[in-house]
């Protein structure tokens, strides 16, 4: 199996050094560019530099990343782009940027959340793969077939990723229509999150938001769910993550599996965990988003969970096992 990993730009991370290193188990490296809305908070927000220090050294990476023959991803995936949803200067401004990534850089797909993109991109290059993101939560072989016109492989909606019926519906759906089909490995969002569409445009509209006096933080449903210990359990029964020693399960199924990367801490943690197939410590160490903090004092020991087959459906149980108290396991 090989790995989509997604670009960060935290120096002291060190991921890009280590995906040159890994780069036979890497397929992809994928990417947000400048001011575009994407599916994750702005790199300049988010580590602290201006939009041309974020742009100058994402250059720098993406070329390195290039130069070592690893084909890059260009994400335009945001869940709304507003006003300029379907103006003609946005679909020039978009051209121009993937006419430019593509004739410097390694530039193979583009991952996009809009059909009007897909379309676009579809008509105007030709070479390039385009991507059905995983926030569109298509799940269903309809649902693929409705923008097949538009797409060239598929991400299987998170929530299907323990189910291989459902899954193996759609692979040979692909499989017959000359798509590919991708997954999602490690998201720790909550199975059918009733706010998740509502984050996800926050997400998208986060530097709107920011010049406004707000009343409100909005961090995510989850965060109050799994406080409460009533909940945690949720953390097995209601997730989709997959762990890195049930990648086997998978390689008949997708053509690759995306690992989210971009806003960890430790991304160098995950990939390796994943190319190795295996993880000792919490679990949630390797999810975006990661709720270590949550349920603190305890961890969720990654060694203690059980992976069984049961219905052609992938169960992870032995919840009270792999919940572990710091300070017992200290002393």
């Amino acid at each position: 199996m090989k790995f989509l990993v997604g670009y960060q730009q935290k120096s002291f991370s060190g991921l890009v050094e280590e995906i040159i290193n890994q780069r036979k188990n890497v397929a992809e490296v994928y990417f947000s560019w400048g001011d575009f809305p994407n599916g994750r908070n702005s790199q300049s927000l988010q580590f602290n530099k201006t939009p041309w220090e974020a742009q100058e050294k994402q250059e720098e990476d993406i070329s390195i990343i290039s130069q070592a023959g690893i084909p890059l991803n260009l994400l335009f995936n945001a869940m709304c782009y507003g006003r300029h949803s379907q103006s003609r200067a946005f679909f020039e401004r978009i051209g121009e940027t993937v006419d430019y990534l593509s004739s410097n850089y390694n530039l193979t797909s583009v991952t996009t959340t809009s059909p009007l993109i897909a379309k676009f991109l579809k008509q105007n290059f030709k070479e390039l793969d385009i991507r059905a993101s995983v926030n569109m939560g298509i799940g269903t072989t309809e649902g693929m077939d409705y923008v097949k016109d538009y797409f060239d492989s598929f991400y299987a909606a998170r929530e299907l990723n323990r189910n291989f019926e459902e899954l193996n519906k759609l692979k040979n759906w692909c499989d017959a229509n000359g798509k590919k089909l991708y997954g999602l490995a490690n998201s720790g969002c909550l199975n059918n999150c009733s706010a998740h569409t509502f984050h996800d445009n926050l997400v998208a509209h986060e530097a709107e938001i920011s010049e406004m006096d707000n009343g409100f933080a909005f961090e995510g449903i989850c965060g109050k769910y799994l406080t409460d210990s009533k909940n945690r359990k949720a953390l097995l029964d209601n997730t989709s993550y997959i762990r890195p020693e049930d990648i086997e399960y998978y390689e008949d199924i997708f053509s690759g599996l995306k690992l989210a990367t971009r806003v960890s801490p430790n991304p160098k943690k995950i990939l390796m965990a994943y190319i190795n197939q295996k993880h000792s410590g919490s679990i949630l160490d390797l999810l975006e988003p990661n709720h270590t903090g949550l349920i603190y004092p305890y961890l969720l020991e990654n060694k203690n969970i059980i992976s069984e087959i049961s219905d052609r459906k992938l169960k992870y149980t032995g919840f009270e096992k792999a919940l572990i108290r710091l300070e017992e396991d200290i002393c």
